[in-house]
């Protein structure tokens, strides 16, 4: 995620800060509660918030605490006790209220899947760190470097699950959100005293219209492992069906993948193919335990690979843009891409911070050839036409036949 710097990238490092001594966070566990702190949050201009799941011990994750914070007060939000927080929807549809996150995006799927909420009026931190270049966009690391502040991250991996919460977990918590706000004061400074604050605007406009989709699971998936084109043909067909059992096996534990069986194990075992309980505990990753749960799992999976049928090659596409873009597309796609990409370098920012590719792809299809044609390219906003509407259309311009 982190690019390397460039002349005109900037720290813009700030002293750090002794933490001060807070005061408890408030642990909202029932309906009474959460009404009481609603009726609080409608009278704030803006909400910090950030989540917690338990995508490390889950196949089928969820949201486990909800973090909200005001200047007076860290709130946590136990949605396992309340089983019931669609009352916050209205909080963040609520366009008067601007809720501040740290990489909204995930946060919102994870809203939307979880309990349909919609959003109005959002900060995000991290795309204001990558709007003004910063080198670091991790929060721990911003808090680190801009506040003084260390966060524990051991408790980031623990099972946010499992109740009761521990004193540790609920102060790692609440200081992912405390901070936000400073965090936004500090950002919304250097936005405006380098003219990036509508820029900013226009990419925070853009983070409601994130929608969650379920992706079905891809029986060939098994191609895209790391090193599995490099298998011999019947080491790829136990892959395959090894690949099959891990999946159905997950589901059925409710269960990470990485918890059933790693990925360079699974490579493992299709390559050595072992045969039995005493040559499957040789596999390197291949604990005790997952020998005594999986082992009768995996044996037979290896069993059937070895009679199945031989996967055939699949084509590997350099991009998915060929599909979509003709010759004349992809020839002014191509020209915009390398537009961007220096753009991007002289500001000292991510590429997809000035265009995604997938932008990139949508005003090479449509090809507008004056400024006027451009309001109707639904990727590009007020601020990004009038910045670089004139430089897109040169290079369309050059770029076509």
């Amino acid at each position: 995620m982190h690019k390397p710097h460039s002349a005109n990238r900037q720290s813009h490092t700030s002293s750090p800060v002794a933490a001060p001594q807070l005061p408890p966070p408030i642990l909202v566990t029932e309906a009474t509660q959460l009404q009481q702190l609603l009726r609080e949050l409608r009278r704030q201009p803006v909400v910090a918030v950030d989540t917690e799941s338990d995508s490390l011990f889950a196949y089928y994750y969820k949201v486990c605490l909800i973090q909200l914070s005001v200047p007076e007060a860290d709130y946590l939000v136990d949605p396992l006790a309340l089983q019931d927080v669609t009352p916050l929807g209205s909080l963040f549809a609520n366009p008067t209220v601007q809720k501040v996150f740290h990489a909204a995006d995930s946060d919102i799927v994870a809203f939307k899947r979880d309990y349909g909420f919609t959003f109005a009026n959002i900060f995000d931190t991290l795309w204001s760190a990558r709007i003004l270049g910063w080198a670091n966009r991790n929060l721990a690391a911003i808090l680190k470097e801009r506040f003084g502040i260390r966060l524990d991250k051991r408790s980031q991996r623990t099972n946010w699950g499992r109740r009761p919460l521990s004193p540790e977990q609920l102060a790692y918590a609440r200081l992912d959100s405390h901070y936000l706000l400073p965090l936004r004061e500090m950002q919304i400074a250097e936005l405006t005293a380098r003219a990036r604050m509508e820029e900013a605007a226009e990419a925070f406009g853009r983070l409601p219209g994130i929608e969650w989709e379920e992706k079905p699971f891809d029986p060939d998936g098994f191609w895209r492992l790391n090193g599995a084109r490099e298998l011999s043909p019947r080491a790829l067909a136990v892959l395959r069906e090894l690949y099959l059992w891990r999946e159905e096996r997950a589901r059925r534990l409710d269960r990470p993948l990485f918890k059933v069986v790693g990925d360079r194990t699974l490579l493992q075992l299709a390559e050595e193919r072992p045969g039995d309980p005493q040559a499957l505990r040789q596999i390197p990753g291949m604990s005790r335990n997952q020998v005594k749960w999986h082992g009768r799992g995996i044996l037979t999976a290896i069993a059937q690979g070895q009679r199945a049928s031989v996967p055939q090659p699949q084509v590997r596409r350099r991009n998915n843009r060929a599909k979509y873009l003709d010759k004349a597309a992809l020839a002014c796609y191509e020209a915009l891409r390398a537009w961007r990409n220096t753009r991007a370098a002289e500001r000292g920012v991510d590429p997809d911070v000035v265009l995604s590719n997938a932008e990139l792809r949508s005003i090479a299809q449509r090809a507008p050839k004056t400024l006027e044609e451009l309001p109707e390219i639904e990727a590009l906003g007020p601020w990004r036409r009038e910045t670089y509407g004139q430089e897109l259309l040169s290079v369309l311009a050059s770029a076509t036949p």
